[in-house]
This record gives structure tokens, sequence and C-alpha cells, in this order.
């Protein structure tokens, strides 16, 4: 399945709370940790804000790198959550959401104090 993104560049501040997140879970991959981030986002009910992300970071991958063997599958989930939030599936509304939907992940992962190691991640996500 092609993908609407093709690169990924983050914002120096969830590069910040990316590294914070790498040292307490000790998962020194960025796009494993973004993973988490973007399923983190797609969790909540609400759809995140529509606020400017600056792309002022030097981490940048691919979307191949950041899905890996998962990519087909979160680009339907990215598509599915654009629909059911009442949004274009289009190419550029695509990109937007899921920027917004990493980088809200990111900082919500980034600013739980429950999150010490990376069992704690499994819980996050096995919680009802």
């Amino acid at each position: 399945m092609e993908s609407p993104i093709e690169r990924i560049k983050l914002s120096q501040t969830a590069k910040d709370q990316l590294l914070k997140l790498r040292r307490s879970t000790k998962i020194d991959q960025w796009n494993i940790l973004c993973r988490w981030a973007f399923c983190r986002s797609l969790a909540e009910h609400t759809p995140p804000s529509p606020v400017p992300i600056p792309q002022d970071s030097n981490v940048e991958m691919t979307w191949r790198v950041f899905g890996g063997e998962m990519s087909d599958i979160l680009l339907l989930a990215l598509k599915q959550r654009c629909h059911n939030d009442g949004y274009d599936t289009d190419k550029e509304t695509l990109a937007t959401q899921f920027r917004l939907h990493l980088h809200r992940g990111i900082g919500y992962l980034a600013g739980d104090q429950n999150i010490k190691k990376i069992e704690d991640l499994i819980q996050l996500a096995i919680k009802d």
C-alpha cells in the first residue's frame, strides 16, 4: 500500500521527549517509540488540536522505517481515524493528521509519570 507520507521529520520538542522515553524505557529506536506514540494518540477519543508543528530537529525517517512490517496496518488505522473524525482521506489531510497524532502521542507518553520502563508501555496498551 502506498503511503501519502514520504518522510517524517520531528520537532525538536518531540525529539527531546523521545530522548526522555529512550532513557526510561531503554528502547533505542526512534521508529519503535514513534509507533507507540502514534497508537497512543489514536486511542484518544478526540482528534488532536490543529496546531503548527515545526520540523526543526535532525530526527527524520521514511514512512516504511516508521511503520516497519506494520506500515500498511498503521496507514489503514490513520485512514479509518480520519474518516471517523469527519476528515477527508486525501494525501495532504492524512499527512497532517499523522503529524498531529504522532506529536500528540509523543507528548502523552513523555508526560506520563507512570512510564518508567518498557513494561509500563505494555501495561498502558493492555489496560481497559
